[in-house]
């Protein structure tokens, strides 16, 4: 009985939300499909997951998430301007959009677009809601027990099977 379930370690969690910043605008939501995550594995940002423990299916919480907790403090002097010829031909570039690279040493590195201006690309390694607080509004919409699959990959996957996005 899936309404017994609560939120912990090891179990799917879906639920419904609305991120609004400090100033009330609303910077993401859930659509009609509630998100689904596995709960213990870092699939969203820790201060929201830490929050959610506990609760029940229909449980509603309204929670604040220091940067720290969520996509961490701004860091000054992490950008770089950049040719367009950098990117491949066919990306559609968008600011705010995630672009991977090699680090120096070869290690992958997530970069942010944070500004287009002609040829010129301003990318950055800070994430956009860096340095940001956020208000989530949650309903939990559904928990039950992680299968085999989803505990071994750290993650939640579709109601029909295996999805990556």
């Amino acid at each position: 009985m899936s309404e017994l379930l609560t939120v912990a370690d090891g179990r799917v969690i879906l639920f419904h939300y609305v991120l609004k910043d400090d100033a009330g605008v609303v910077i993401d939501a859930s659509q009609e499909e509630p998100l689904a995550y596995l709960h213990g594995q870092g699939n969203i940002v820790p201060g929201l997951e830490r929050q959610m423990v506990g609760l029940k299916v229909g449980d509603e919480l309204v929670a604040t998430v220091a940067p720290e907790e969520a996509y961490g403090v701004a860091r000054g002097d992490v950008t770089e301007s950049v040719h367009r010829s950098a990117f491949p031909k066919d990306m559609e570039l968008q600011v705010g959009m995630p672009v991977r690279a090699e680090g120096p040493d070869g290690q992958p590195l997530m970069l942010w677009v944070e500004k287009i201006e002609g040829a010129r690309v301003t990318i950055t390694l800070n994430h956009p809601l860096a340095g940001k607080t956020l208000h989530f509004s949650v309903r939990i919409a559904e928990i039950r027990e992680a299968n085999e699959n989803e505990l071994a990959h750290g993650h939640a996957h579709g109601p029909d099977g295996h999805h990556h996005h």
